[in-house]
């Protein structure tokens, strides 16, 4: 089986305790040829993790967010050369009048955080954490330094997108994207769905500093919030199936979202250099990274990017391949880690790409 030792790495993953429930899904020229799953939903190990079993998947959230910024693009509503502020008046305070839309998509605006006093309960209220960024400076001259805006990116290009389109960013991603895709992917979560949604587990002590008690994941309140920045509940074949689009020029399960010009448009490297939260060498494009710097994949036309504790989203347009790792076993890192990177490399290495 072409895919064999794919598999055997996901369920050594699993044996090994590595992953406690997980999922794993590859997509080439829009057709799935690789769709994994199993282990156990909770700690307890009471719940198996099933075909339909979904997680928060943190920051792979603003991969959707960015799609979606990329569609409005590509119909001609949305200019990412143009200043936030032709959209968003009131962001032209404290000097941010010529912080381009291209700015937020690169992590390069300088509003990695709120600098008013907030806390994880605020990230609810929309109107407030979105009217809190409008009012402050940024923190480094727009465009001359790059620091990821891990928690305030999904905030400012969804009220960008609300702006245009009078909906919310969850809206316009369930109705443009995942419903006509049939993709379990939501950007703000019915209650009727909570039943399938896998626990995760904490991180072990010693890893990033984040604003989020991973307990808050399991409350009603975090799960129908819709937080375009790290609140998106899906599995890697919705992930999967999604970015499909991006892979194989717009087009996918016979429907066209986007012109090849439109998906190429993400590898456009906005910013690069040491991204000055993260720590490492970024390239940015727009509202993905890009490979190369100190994240480099066999293929040059990849785009991707993880979530904090693992989960992970990667588009191969050279290979008009996708894929995409999502777990409920946190590890200690900010933006996927070596799991998911591991399966990945066994698939490229499975189609030839290595």
């Amino acid at each position: 089986m072409r895919f064999e030792s794919v598999e055997a790495a996901f369920h050594r993953n699993l044996d090994s305790g590595e992953d406690l429930g997980a999922s794993f899904c590859v997509t080439v020229e829009g057709e799935t040829v690789v769709d994994l799953w199993g282990g156990w939903r909770d700690a307890e190990r009471t719940r198996p993790w099933a075909a339909d079993t979904i997680v928060n998947v943190f920051s792979v959230t603003k991969t959707m967010t960015a799609l979606t910024a990329l569609l409005l693009a590509d119909r001609g509503d949305l200019d990412f050369d143009a200043p936030v502020a032709r959209y968003w008046p009131e962001f032209a305070a404290e000097g941010k009048d010529l912080i381009k839309v291209s700015h937020l998509m690169s992590h390069s605006a300088g509003l990695p955080e709120w600098t008013a006093p907030i806390d994880a309960a605020d990230l609810y209220d929309w109107d407030k954490v979105t009217t809190l960024l409008a009012r402050q400076a940024p923190l480094w001259e727009p465009g001359t330094e790059i620091g990821y805006h891990s928690m305030t990116q999904g905030y400012l290009v969804g009220e960008v997108v609300r702006r245009i389109t009078g909906r919310s960013i969850g809206t316009v991603f369930r109705q443009e994207i995942a419903e006509p895709l049939g993709a379990d992917f939501q950007i703000g979560l019915p209650a009727s769905e909570d039943a399938r949604v896998a626990d995760l587990i904490p991180p072990p002590p010693g890893g990033p500093a984040v604003m989020i008690d991973v307990a808050d994941t399991r409350t009603r309140a975090w799960r129908g919030a819709e937080n375009p920045s790290v609140g998106g509940t899906g599995n890697a074949r919705s992930i999967a199936r999604i970015h499909a689009i991006l892979a194989n020029g717009g087009m996918t399960q016979g429907k066209r979202f986007l012109s090849e010009a439109g998906c190429r448009k993400a590898l456009e490297v906005q910013a690069q250099g040491r991204d000055r939260i993260l720590g490492m060498t970024m390239r940015w494009g727009l509202g993905f990274a890009v490979s190369g710097g100190a994240m480099s994949f066999p293929n040059p036309g990849t785009i991707f990017w993880g979530g904090y504790g693992g989960a992970l989203a990667i588009i191969d347009m050279d290979a008009r391949t996708t894929m995409a790792y999502a777990m409920n076993k946190m590890g200690s890192t900010a933006t996927g880690d070596l799991r998911g990177l591991g399966l990945a490399m066994a698939a490229w290495e499975a189609l030839g790409v290595i």
